[in-house]
């Protein structure tokens, strides 16, 4: 909470190059299944929030855009790929998976239902298993060293190691 007692989001791209800083409250979070937020997202839907209400503040870079129809411009990392935005006229949207705390924001409503893939609702069903119980993969896991950027503000990214 910020001095005023308005909540503080943060968040960022894995690679740490853009960071974002939303004070206040935020708008409906979302999921869209159109064919548009597929593409932008990589995935099933895109999971959005509004920050509408709220100030966002670019705290280090700032995305790159591609004006995805005449509406709407869609912002991710120009070095990682990140997508990070939806910015329509109404307002600016981000990425639920680009919050350091991405738990707190649950999605209230389904948008582009008639786009939805058909097996979307099927997901929850798939048997599931830990990322560490993968034996066939637990001696690369157990290698494995991560560059993507912690989930928390750094003064500077990347470390010296890693540059």
């Amino acid at each position: 909470m910020s001095l005023d007692n308005k909540p503080i989001y943060t968040g960022g791209c894995q690679c740490g190059a853009v960071r974002f800083r939303v004070e206040g409250a935020l708008g409906d979070a979302s999921v869209c299944h159109c064919r548009m937020c597929q593409k932008a997202s990589g995935g099933f839907y895109a999971p959005l929030v509004s920050v509408r209400g709220a100030s966002l503040e670019w705290t280090r870079g700032e995305p790159s855009k591609f004006r995805s129809s005449n509406h709407a411009a869609r912002g991710f990392c120009n070095k990682c790929g990140t997508p990070l935005t939806y910015e329509a006229p109404d307002g600016v949207a981000l990425m639920i998976g680009t919050f350091d705390d991405p738990e707190d924001i649950a999605p209230v409503i389904q948008w582009g239902i008639e786009a939805k893939l058909p097996y979307v609702d099927e997901v929850p069903k798939l048997p599931g298993v830990a990322t560490m119980e993968d034996q066939e993969a637990a001696e690369f896991l157990a290698t494995l060293v991560s560059y993507q950027h912690p989930d928390y503000d750094t003064e500077t990214w990347p470390p010296e190691d890693q540059r």
